[in-house]
């Protein structure tokens, strides 16, 4: 799935790790990332976190969405800051799931986010 998102790939993020449920992305902020405050803009932020869980929840198989999301931004970002995203997934049940991601600047969380995933139907035995 990450090989395809196009959008993600062209903003820097690095796909660093993947296993059953679990994903691991880096970004660096870029100058045009930065908002009129002079921090990371909360999109970028949402969005680094929203690929890690989209890697996190797929990394099972079937085809699988975001049935919605919720961020909670903690600290600021800035120009030339390596944000580090860890998704992990909470439970599965059913075609739902539960995903906390952090967003992390070195040993500072940044921003929590959590995912609720729905896997489309007729994609369970995909791989």
């Amino acid at each position: 799935m990450y090989e395809q998102d196009r959008a993600s790939r062209r903003l820097g993020i690095e796909l660093l790790e993947v296993a059953e449920g679990t994903a691991v992305l880096r970004m660096r902020v870029t100058a045009d990332m930065v908002n009129g405050h002079g921090i990371a803009h909360g999109g970028y932020v949402f969005l680094l976190a929203d690929t890690a869980f989209a890697c996190a929840c797929n990394s099972h198989g079937p085809v699988t969405v975001a049935a919605g999301a919720d961020v909670t931004f903690v600290a600021p970002a800035y120009e030339g800051d390596e944000l580090v995203a860890r998704a992990e997934e909470r439970t599965r049940f059913g075609r739902s799931g539960i995903y906390d991601v952090t967003v992390h600047r070195g040993e500072d969380v940044v921003a929590e986010f959590r995912g609720r995933s729905r896997t489309i139907r007729g994609t369970e035995g995909a791989r």
